[in-house]
């Protein structure tokens, strides 16, 4: 079951719920958004049937929800939820350009590679401070230092930005200079992790994992979401495919799909999942077409010297490409582009 309280609804009223739940033997999840509160329910259908809440002060809706993941799932929201990033927004309405260097390799690199990414039409900053490696002896990134250096590039340009967190002991680190946190593809069936990240008040975008299904993605969301957190965003970069030729296949129609299952935003990285500059916008003008809120690249200033994927980092004519078509295609779709708002 999953409780829906209006927006006016105060913290005491919240508590008394989440008391009548417990008392009544279930359990209550407290999960905040933008625009409202969700609590979800946990219990013997027993349980279910005694509780009593529909009256009770601040309750606007009581749904049942069949699907496995209760907070994340469309049955909850009439309309499909919009998550802000230091105030620029991702959802529906919407369309989101992010751009920025794979990884943050020194102070200079970072800012024109942000530089870059605004000029383009990119309202968020993305940027990698840890870097997670197939390779023990390949670059890991600068990690703290990194995250010193984009928050200094946001102060800068003004763009906020989300960068990778891989463990648990750094995730407060993280938070206190990021202003989203993303779970890469590797680590998005790290359930630790994921209840880590879903109780630091950020927002939050999941990677969805190589082989990961549609129901095992959302999953992954819903530990974020029974944290007490549902600014949560859902990016396909690819899964892998038997095809030697690509690195990974973006499945387009992953955007149609999640927007069925679940309210969260959902955006395509067409870099990673291609891993060679030719494709990448091809593959960003496909995912704008099926609907995704928004798109994700890697720029580089000299992707020829970049210590990280460097192959497939926009640059010149390529990044000028895309700027052209994130600035008409989403607007033949009814979309306007989401633009910075401080505070």
């Amino acid at each position: 079951m999953v409780i829906v309280m209006a927006a006016a609804a105060t913290q005491a009223d919240i508590e008394a719920v989440t008391s009548h739940i417990e008392v009544h033997g279930g359990q209550a999840f407290v999960s905040r958004g933008i625009t409202r509160t969700i609590i979800g329910v946990v219990g013997t259908e027993a349980v279910l049937e005694t509780l009593d809440v529909a009256g009770m002060t601040g309750v606007l809706d009581t749904k049942r929800i069949t699907a496995a993941y209760k907070l994340v799932a469309a049955e909850n929201h009439t309309k499909r939820s919009t998550v802000r990033v230091g105030g620029v927004p991702i959802g529906p309405d919407t369309f989101t350009f992010i751009a920025g260097p794979c990884a943050v390799e020194s102070p200079d690199q970072a800012m024109e590679s942000a530089l870059m990414a605004k000029r383009a039409g990119a309202t968020l900053l993305r940027g990698g401070a840890y870097k997670p490696r197939s390779s023990p002896y390949a670059f890991q990134g600068l990690a703290g230092a990194g995250l010193k250096i984009l928050a200094e590039v946001r102060q800068e340009t003004g763009l906020p930005f989300v960068t990778e967190v891989l463990d648990v002991n750094d995730v407060d680190l993280v938070a206190e200079y990021a202003d989203m946190l993303q779970i890469g593809t590797r680590n998005m069936q790290n359930f630790g992790l994921l209840q880590a990240v879903g109780s630091v008040g950020k927002p939050i975008m999941i990677k969805r994992g190589l082989s990961a299904t549609y129901e095992e993605w959302l999953m992954a969301a819903e530990y974020v979401a029974q944290r007490g957190n549902l600014d949560i965003v859902l990016c396909e970069r690819g899964i892998r495919s038997f095809e030697p030729t690509i690195r990974n296949l973006l499945d387009v129609s992953a955007v149609p799909m999640m927007q069925l299952l679940s309210h969260l935003p959902i955006i395509v990285d067409p870099s990673h999942s291609a891993g060679r500059r030719d494709l990448v916008v091809p593959l960003a003008r496909a995912g704008i077409a099926a609907g995704a809120d928004g798109v994700m690249v890697d720029v580089h200033p000299h992707p020829e010297q970049a210590l990280v994927d460097g192959a497939q980092a926009l640059h010149g004519a390529s990044l000028d490409e895309l700027a052209d078509i994130v600035m008409t295609l989403p607007a033949l779709l009814g979309r306007t582009s989401a633009a910075y708002q401080a505070g």
